[in-house]
Parts: C-alpha cells; sequence; structure tokens
C-alpha cells in the first residue's frame, strides 16, 4: 500500500472550479485499478493551495493510472485554465 500526495495551487478566483472539477478527478480514480480511497484537502493558510491524497495497492497502479487517458482528460482541462504552477506529487510507503 502508498499513499501518493498530490500538491497543487490555482490561480486566484479559481479554486471553486479545481474543487467542482474534483468530482471528475475521482471518478476517474474509483475506476482505476489499484486505487482505495482519495481525499482533497484546503491548505488553510492559503486558500488557493490543494493536496489531494490518494491510497493505492501499489506504486505500479499508481504510475498506471497517471500515464492512462482518464488521468490526462481530467488534468489537461486544469493545466491550461486552474493550475497557476506544476503540480508535484510525492509518493509515501507504508
Amino acid at each position: 500500500m502508498i499513499t501518493v500526495g498530490m500538491n497543487y495551487h490555482v490561480l486566484e478566483g479559481k479554486q471553486q472550479s479545481f474543487e467542482d472539477k474534483f468530482a471528475a478527478v475521482i471518478e476517474a480514480l474509483e475506476a482505476a485499478e489499484g486505487h482505495e480511497n482519495s481525499n482533497l484537502w484546503k491548505d488553510v493558510s492559503d486558500d488557493a493551495s490543494y493536496m489531494i491524497t490518494s491510497e493505492w495497492s501499489d506504486e505500479q497502479a499508481f504510475k498506471d493510472f497517471i500515464q492512462s487517458d482518464a488521468f490526462r482528460d481530467v488534468t489537461n482541462w486544469g493545466k491550461e485554465q486552474i493550475l497557476s504552477d506544476r503540480p508535484r506529487h510525492k509518493i509515501y510507503k507504508h
């Protein structure tokens, strides 16, 4: 089992759009083999900063997902219209 921390910073005023889009991300995650659970967290000191924690059966399952069309479909829109910076992912092993 691994947990992935995916950190995002959005453009000012785009917070609600990011939160709404997260629903589509959850659908894609739930369909992914090896995905266990995911949660969206909002930074209390910077309301444009978010983290998604995602639990996976193993690291390869996560890597397969981030290289999938489903992942690209939900993230390409965000890169172009929502995010102020490149997302940062970190993998934590249990």
